[in-house]
């Protein structure tokens, strides 16, 4: 008899094709895909609270700092917009690109642990940001296509994976600062992914293949090119990529800086850093898949509007409340929204879209993202230079504003019953 192509998974998704081989279960596939998403997340978090050091180690300048994260971004940018193209096509190599990057990621941090002049860290920082923006093409994609019901919740789990590691990863990182240098923990960090790759590529192998696919199910780049095109003419798409452009913009400024207020305004040290950044994504960790499954199941408007308006009014009082207990309450009220509502925008660009472009959506986002946002930690170390915390404050908040206004116009509200990748026959 021959096996089913989808075993249906509890929530109304779909599992990989095939009932004894656990790597093809729904289950392994979420919990080992937000995994991996965790570690991106732990390290990429562990190095804002070295940040400080990093600026002492180099002689930097608030810019100076804000261009280490613009590079990052700028280079994310660059390869996400091909990139989505050409991971469809090469869907049946998921595994392999998602290993690939795992590895990539380790070979990043080791160059700036080592780097011993300014441009080599900006170096090792691209290749982080080229593995990391790639590792979330396949991953996401594959959650969208697999849990087609409850997209946002599967996105926003996979998002806990980042959450988990954005507040384990500065913690401890904080902790670890007071017995080793930056490098020496960077260099640490660095074999992790690297050990890590083998194992996704173990795990993650055929998270790309469907059962009984022949020569002329695979992509073609024609009939791939003439669905990109007719993506690239959707405008609700473009609406919801400057919506999350705007939300990149006020998310990377407040990260990036608020470890140096901390430590040069309010003189923390690194272990306190790390707990106060930790509690800001700790409260994430219970919100964003709360408001996932919420958006699933009313309206993704009505969850993401009140979302921004909140995180505006939150941080315009931080700058006359932004110290003492009362930092403390504000930033844990920041946790609730600060990294639950990108997932769901990225739902609600999924909604519109079939599956063969599912990473060329991604591609999209992600690049539009990464070009909006790119200029934001130059803008904000700017503002912060000659206008103290309190001129980066107004800025997000400003920006929080237009995202939430421009939100509004959008037509996206409840996701469609029937995803159009939900069919998985051939």
């Amino acid at each position: 008899m021959k096996e089913p192509e989808s075993v249906p998974v509890e929530h109304g998704g779909h599992a990989l094709a095939g009932r004894t081989d656990i790597r093809r279960s729904g289950g392994f596939v979420i919990s080992g895909l937000t995994s991996g998403h965790g570690v991106f997340h732990w390290f990429s978090q562990s190095f804002l609270v070295m940040l400080p050091q990093v600026q002492a180690t180099f002689g930097l300048s608030e810019i100076g700092i804000g261009a280490i994260v613009t590079t990052r971004e700028m280079v994310s940018g660059i390869v996400n917009l091909p990139g989505g193209v050409v991971v469809d096509m090469l869907r049946r190599y998921w595994g392999l690109v998602l290993a690939v990057c795992m590895g990539g990621f380790g070979v990043g941090w080791l160059v700036m642990g080592i780097s011993p002049v300014y441009p080599v860290l900006l170096l090792g920082i691209a290749l982080i940001g080229v593995f990391s923006s790639t590792w979330h093409l396949p991953a996401m994609a594959s959650l969208s296509h697999h849990f087609s019901h409850r997209r946002g919740t599967a996105l926003s789990f996979h998002a806990i994976g980042g959450n988990v590691g954005d507040v384990l990863g500065p913690v401890l990182t904080g902790i670890l600062l007071g017995f080793m240098s930056w490098r020496g923990i960077l260099s640490i960090y660095a074999v992790i992914p690297m050990f890590l790759a083998f194992l996704v590529f173990w795990a993650f192998r055929d998270i790309g293949k469907s059962r009984g696919e022949t020569e002329v199910d695979r992509p073609d780049f024609q009939a791939q090119m003439a669905q990109t095109r007719t993506l690239l003419r959707n405008t609700t798409l473009w609406g919801i990529t400057i919506v999350s452009g705007l939300r990149g913009m006020a998310s990377l400024a407040f990260v990036t800086f608020l470890p140096l207020y901390l430590a040069n305004d309010l003189g923390m040290s690194p272990r306190d850093i790390g707990f106060h950044i930790g509690l800001l994504v700790l409260v994430g960790i219970v919100a964003t898949p709360l408001l996932g499954y919420l958006s699933d199941r009313i309206n993704r408007k009505l969850v993401l509007v009140p979302g921004m308006l909140v995180l505006c009014c939150l941080t315009l009082l931080l700058i006359p409340y932004g110290q003492g207990v009362t930092l403390v309450i504000l930033l844990a009220l920041l946790g609730l929204f600060l990294y639950s509502d990108q997932p769901i925008l990225t739902a609600a660009a999924l909604d519109v879209v079939g599956q063969g472009v599912a990473t060329t959506t991604l591609g999209v986002l992600s690049f539009s993202r990464f070009v909006l946002s790119a200029a934001s930690p130059l803008i904000a170390g700017a503002l912060y230079q000659a206008k103290g915390i309190d001129g980066a404050y107004l800025y997000i908040a400003g920006t929080l504003a237009v995202a939430a206004v421009t939100l509004i116009f959008l037509p996206i509200g409840r996701p469609a019953k029937h995803a159009p990748e939900e069919v998985h026959g051939h």
